[in-house]
């Protein structure tokens, strides 16, 4: 049985070295047979044109054979998350228009991760063996019928079954990170997740832009037909850059088959970093489906806000998160390390917690918001860059489909202790217990820069 692994030579390998321009490409070799011949002399300005437009086209062409790939990969999760973005805020009330109970609306949120639960462990190992790109265009094409399908569902349960579908359809993430893992030298792992990171950020905040333009109609089942068509026009675009834009990373070898998943889940507890970084992964995921299970409930109880109110705290989020992905992450991970950062981003996801447990302050909601989103955003990238760095190149997608089937766990089962919690001791206690299992998700983050070392 055959294995894939990357195909593009190490990106060091492509630099030439400028004070040798007679070994560049084609692009640029007439501008170094000018550069070199005997008769050139500094009265002919049209030879030096011609050299510095060669050398120029060169450099594009090599930052293009380098930088592409990410690129492309970037615009398509762009595309594809504004498609997810797009059902954050629309399920509630489309589900409501289909006379939906409160606990059949969370549901449709539920069984969505129940469906990355199966699909990301087993596309990730499939991806390892076939490839990134035929998982990207299968995921990004099965989506656009599922959200077609969505928008003319006559009742609740049929569009439950649809999201649960919806849900296998978007198993692509670990693919996604394992390309990106494919394509960079260890060092620029942690910095190109983080890119990553804020393409899905500024996917999700566009995403509920689209369905504010589209959604005027009287509230009925059709006003959110036209948001659902944009997000299967959305997945069809993302299938289409796929397939023109973004190169395959790996290539065929001869050995054996990745293991099975639970296979892959023994030796991952066997193995003392990635033990620790599913733990904190489950830990740090449980938290944040608290927060995002219950933050609506807890403005609402606490300071009366509506629907339009908190909506307010959303680009907040996403303008913070993109500026730290963007411009401090990559400083932050060279200078200290993942497993640092890591630890720190927990720590202060957990104090925003505690903070706003704590304060009876309009005022302060926001700037608590602000220092959560700080932490919280730093998170992700850091463990996807300690997973691709500390697992073989032949199980990346294996691993990263795990922990990400890890994380959806995390998302069906947190809200549900959440909602209890909030039922039964109050608004404050989902943001308590959100606050405690940071503690030892961030002593695990500090054990990994340890434990790393060794591989």
């Amino acid at each position: 049985m055959s294995e894939l692994k990357p195909a593009h030579p190490p990106l060091e390998d492509l630099a030439v070295p400028a004070a040798d321009p007679v070994r560049m490409d084609t692009v640029g070799a007439d501008a170094a047979r000018v550069w070199d011949s005997p008769d050139d002399d500094d009265d002919n300005p049209r030879d030096t044109r011609t050299f510095f437009r060669g050398r120029l086209l060169w450099t594009v062409r090599q930052y293009i054979r380098e930088h592409g790939p990410l690129a492309a990969m970037l615009a398509v999760v762009f595309v594809n998350l504004a498609g997810y973005g797009i059902m954050v805020p629309l399920i509630p009330f489309f589900a409501s228009s289909l006379n939906a109970a409160p606990w059949q609306v969370t549901l449709m949120f539920s069984i969505y991760y129940l469906g990355q639960f199966f699909a990301e462990p087993y596309f990730g190992r499939l991806s390892d063996r076939i490839g990134r790109k035929p998982i990207l265009i299968l995921t990004t094409a099965l989506s656009v019928p599922f959200y077609i399908a969505l928008a003319f569902a006559p009742n609740i349960w049929i569009a439950i079954a649809i999201r649960f579908f919806s849900g296998l359809s978007s198993g692509n993430i670990s693919t996604i990170q394992s390309y990106v893992s494919d394509i960079s030298r260890p060092d620029q792992r942690a910095s190109r997740m983080s890119l990553i990171g804020a393409a899905f950020s500024l996917g999700i905040m566009i995403g509920p832009v689209i369905v504010g333009l589209l959604s005027h109609a009287p509230v009925t089942g059709g006003q959110f037909r036209p948001p659902l068509i944009a997000a299967a026009i959305l997945s069809a675009i993302a299938c289409v850059m796929v397939m023109l834009y973004v190169r395959e990373s790996r290539q065929r070898t001869q050995t054996t088959v990745p293991p099975p998943i639970l296979r892959s889940l023994k030796d991952a507890l066997k193995n003392p970093v990635t033990l620790r970084v599913i733990l904190a992964t489950l830990g740090y995921m449980a938290t944040f489906a608290t927060l995002e299970a219950t933050f609506g409930l807890w403005v609402k109880v606490r300071f009366g806000w509506d629907v339009a109110k908190t909506a307010t705290i959303f680009p907040i989020i996403g303008v913070t998160a993109v500026i730290m992905l963007l411009v401090v992450m990559r400083p932050l991970v060279r200078r200290y390390g993942e497993s640092k950062v890591l630890a720190c981003g927990l720590f202060l996801f957990g104090l925003s917690f505690a903070l706003q447990s704590l304060h009876n302050v309009e005022g302060l909601i926001a700037p608590i918001v602000v220092l959560g989103t700080i932490g919280q955003s730093v998170i992700f990238s850091t463990i996807c860059a300690i997973l691709s760095i500390t697992t073989p190149s032949d199980r990346t997608g294996a691993m990263l489909g795990l922990n990400m089937s890890i994380g959806a766990m995390a998302r069906i089962t947190g809200p549900m202790i959440a909602g209890v919690l909030f039922s039964t001791f109050g608004p404050n206690a989902p943001l308590w217990m959100g606050a405690a299992l940071t503690i030892p998700a961030a002593v695990l983050a500090l054990q990994i820069g340890r434990l790393k070392k060794a591989y």
